[in-house]
């Protein structure tokens, strides 16, 4: 249980990489080239995972959580129709739905492991 406890504060992290893996991979089979950019958000998650640094786990925390409350919002405004949403955009709402709540609930994780001095 010990060494479950020890490896869980790497989750967050791994998540984001993957994300990050995944976008990269879907980019790259359509536009080639132009996908690499993408890769330099890795590493920010990479450094963490390597040598952790508290300031830069907080920031990654925060940015994230803005990120994903902004993106929250967008679903409460398609839900509420507040906005017109145009039928692509809707699908790209409804298919990353679970991406932004699982977005939220990692940033919430780095913060809580800042917060808490886990490195």
């Amino acid at each position: 249980m010990h060494t479950i406890s020890k490896y869980t504060k790497f989750v967050p992290y791994l998540y984001f990489l993957s994300v990050i893996a995944y976008w990269f991979t879907m980019i790259n089979r359509s536009d080639g080239m132009s996908a690499y950019p993408i890769l330099l958000f890795g590493i920010p998650f990479l450094w963490q995972l390597i040598k952790p640094h508290k300031e830069l786990n907080f920031s990654l925390g925060i940015v994230f959580v803005c990120l994903s409350s902004y993106l929250i919002l967008a679903y409460i405004s398609n839900v509420l129709s507040i906005v017109s949403w145009s039928e692509s955009a809707q699908r790209l709402l409804f298919y990353g739905g679970a991406l932004v709540i699982g977005n939220f609930i990692m940033s919430i994780w780095i913060i809580r492991n800042s917060i808490k001095k886990v490195f």
